[in-house]
């Protein structure tokens, strides 16, 4: 074959093949130091551990969850939703009633994808631990108090205070997502005790997210 007619075989051929590349793009990034925000519904702004917060939330207390909502989406085939989320103060895990369960959830355009207990139980020798769902959901798995956290030597921030009473964690979750919007509602279902050690429910056990983070894949 004529060198000069392979040479333009095997330039046509290079070009010709597109190599794939996945393209991912932030959509939606927030820390709350600026005081920001826009498209959150219910949202409450707090201070925890040197920080701004979204929160503190607590079902009994004051609606018990915010919701977020993302407009003008790029096209895209995949979510990754991430953010810090903590636990603060006494929670029961999957304790029953009179006690618990105490059960936090997330839900993404009303689907939920989270749906776990967590327990802040300190597990000394001999003790009883309020064993908690996370890092899987709830009814049907007992893990010890703390699994799967972050960090675990926070302080308290209403009703139980000294070290190993906040707990933070790192969710991430990612799914398949193509629409335009995108609306994040993080809620509880916690319970309290009639004889709690505080009248407040908000100060008996709450929570609160901070670095929300969304990033929208392009396969």
């Amino acid at each position: 074959m004529n060198k000069k007619i392979l040479y333009a075989i095997l330039f046509v051929f290079l070009f010709s093949c597109k190599t794939h590349v996945n393209s991912d793009t932030v959509v939606y990034n927030n820390d709350f130091e600026s005081a920001n925000t826009t498209n959150i519904e219910n949202a409450i702004l707090g201070q925890y551990n040197g920080s701004a917060v979204l929160g503190q939330y607590n079902s009994s207390s004051n609606a018990g969850n915010f919701k977020l909502t993302v407009n003008n989406l790029p096209k895209h085939d995949i979510i990754t939703i991430s953010f810090d989320l903590y636990i603060h103060d006494s929670w029961d895990g999957n304790k029953l009633a009179p006690y618990g369960p105490d059960i936090w959830q997330m839900l993404v355009d009303g689907k939920v994808y989270i749906n776990t207990t967590f327990s802040n139980d300190i597990c000394a020798d001999g003790n009883f631990c309020s064993p908690q769902s996370y890092p899987f959901n709830y009814p049907n798995n007992y893990n010890n108090p703390k699994k799967g956290a972050y960090k675990t030597n926070l302080s308290g921030l209403c009703s139980v205070t000294g070290p190993n009473t906040t707990t933070q964690y790192k969710i991430t979750k990612t799914f398949t997502h193509t629409s335009s919007t995108l609306v994040l509602q993080c809620l509880d279902k916690l319970v309290q005790m009639a004889q709690s050690n505080t009248s407040d429910p908000g100060c008996d056990g709450s929570w609160s997210v901070d670095n929300i983070n969304i990033k929208a894949t392009t396969l």
